[in-house]
């Protein structure tokens, strides 16, 4: 049954990728639909890990009396934490060994959850009275939700530039097959 599902998975991951020998690695050629499209499907992988590390950082944070330095630092470390566990779940999935899976996580997501993370607490710290916003503050959410768009925009032109150069979740995609 796992496997059936994970086929279709990897089916309906599939949708809009060329999974042949077409992928044009590097010469930046392959503007296309497809590109984008796995490039907006990595960032939203990307998104997915930050924004649970960036929750669950602030709440720990708060709930431990934490000024906004050291639950920032949480925040970060924890979105790159999920953000790494999301891609090496699906690796080891594949049937691949531990060392790899982490190798392919980093390899994967490292510039993609640092740019994510950058342009995010960027936004918050710009944000007037953001930082100082709590998990009970509309702000606090708004803020949140707001930067993590602005971050999945400017990050989805970083992820399509390294898939076409076969870096990035390009890595991670040929573990799908």
């Amino acid at each position: 049954m796992e496997h059936t599902a994970h086929t279709e998975r990897h089916q309906q991951h599939g949708q809009g990728h060329d999974h042949g020998s077409g992928h044009d690695h590097g010469s930046g050629q392959g503007h296309g639909p497809a590109r984008w499209t796995m490039a907006a499907q990595a960032t939203l992988h990307c998104l997915t890990g930050c924004a649970i590390g960036e929750v669950l950082g602030m709440i720990i944070g708060t709930a431990a009396g934490w000024g906004n330095l050291p639950t920032t630092l949480l925040a970060i470390v924890l979105a790159f934490f999920f953000g790494y566990s999301l891609t090496m779940r699906g690796v080891l999935r594949a049937g691949v060994d531990l060392r790899t899976a982490i190798r392919v996580a980093l390899a994967a997501d490292t510039l993609s959850i640092a740019v994510m993370e950058l342009i995010d607490n960027g936004v918050i710290l710009v944000w007037p009275a953001a930082m100082d916003a709590t998990l009970a503050d509309a702000l606090f959410w708004i803020s949140l939700a707001a930067s993590l768009v602005i971050a999945f925009v400017v990050t989805t032109p970083v992820n399509k530039w390294t898939i076409g150069r076969g870096k990035g979740h390009a890595v991670v995609h040929q573990y799908h097959h």
